[in-house]
């Protein structure tokens, strides 16, 4: 059987193609503005705080620029947030999302300058920020968003990578263009790991199908994407029970529930933190812990802080197949949607 996000994890290309075409120049302009600000904000919830997350840590390597990250309602009730010369990325799928709406309000009212990066071109987002960015990924049905990841993760790089800084004249700034030249072949570079890493995930997807709890770790970028699979692609897509963390917090506490057959996913691409990521597998293989490695150098020869987007892709594929073999649509929700509170 397949299901919506079948064709959905298809759509990537074309999404990321889209959007570069409607907005690239669009999101330099967009940048320029960034420029001028002390601080800037990135704000969303689920998958979409999860690229706030990857986007902010993979800027951090090479950029003093102030920037923090909130889930909405968390942002709505800080204190401690400021008022004018700064800037809010706001991520949403629907644009409607009432966590990021209630922190779009907030911004607002602190004279904060506010961008809302979405599908829905009539949302509520769109209509009440300074400026906006529409991702070409229209309205996705699997709850997980993939197409929704891709073009909101590849925005924020592609303003934040555009920001000009006085580590252009470094090293760093040879990173930032490298980057940004990743973002140009992202379309056909996620086309490529869509057609090549299916069956292989499918295959491995089989092998997890009866276990019910899996740990995500990652540093870095990868810590953003490690939050996503367990947050919403395990426990929203494949209703599996999951926990992420950054690799350095692995003998904080995981390293107790690490026992023989315990399945840990592992996303490595050789940050300065994967040191502890690569420790943690050496620890955990010697153990019997079942690990399921993914490594940006396998998917991708892009620079390794593009290593999310590499790596989502099978992952998709692993998290779509999980759902399958336990007889559940990945796309589907039982309480999403119906709750409100």
């Amino acid at each position: 059987m397949k299901y919506t996000m079948y064709d959905e994890i298809l759509e990537q290309p074309n999404a990321l193609k889209d959007t570069l075409k409607e907005e690239k120049s669009h999101m330099k302009e967009i940048a320029e503005k960034f420029e001028e600000f002390d601080k800037i904000y990135l704000l969303g919830c689920g998958s979409s705080l999860s690229t706030c997350y990857s986007a902010k840590s993979a800027l951090d390597f090479l950029s003093d620029k102030h920037i923090e990250v909130y889930t909405g309602y968390e942002f709505f009730y800080n204190k401690k947030i400021g008022t004018g010369n700064a800037g809010a990325l706001l991520t949403s799928q629907s644009g409607e999302t009432a966590d990021t709406v209630a922190a779009l309000k907030r911004a607002e009212e602190n004279n904060i300058y506010t961008v809302a990066i979405t599908n829905e071109k009539q949302c509520t987002m769109i209509k009440k920020a300074n400026d906006t960015v529409i991702t070409s990924g229209g309205r996705e049905s699997a709850i997980l968003g993939t197409k929704t990841y891709m073009t909101q993760l590849m925005s924020l790089y592609e303003i934040l990578f555009s920001i000009k800084g006085p580590e252009d004249d470094s090293n760093a700034g040879t990173v930032k263009k490298e980057v940004l030249g990743d973002i140009e072949k992202l379309p056909s570079i996620t086309e490529g790991l869509i057609k090549k890493t299916e069956n292989e995930n499918k295959d491995l997807a089989e092998k997890f199908k009866d276990d019910d709890i899996f740990y995500c770790m990652g540093s870095g970028p990868n810590y953003g994407l490690a939050y996503k699979l367990a947050m919403t692609m395990f426990m929203e897509g494949a209703l599996k029970h999951a926990c992420p963390l950054y690799s350095g917090e692995f003998r904080h506490g995981l390293i107790e529930r690490a026992e023989k057959d315990v399945p840990i996913v592992f996303l490595n691409a050789d940050y300065p933190g994967d040191e502890m990521t690569l420790k943690s597998i050496e620890f955990c293989e010697k153990i019997g812990v079942k690990p399921i490695i993914y490594d940006m150098k396998d998917y991708s020869n892009m620079h390794n802080l593009m290593s999310p987007f590499a790596l989502v892709v099978p992952l998709e594929w692993f998290i779509y197949y999980l759902a399958h073999f336990n007889g559940e649509d990945p796309g589907a929700t039982r309480h999403i949607g119906k709750v409100r509170y």
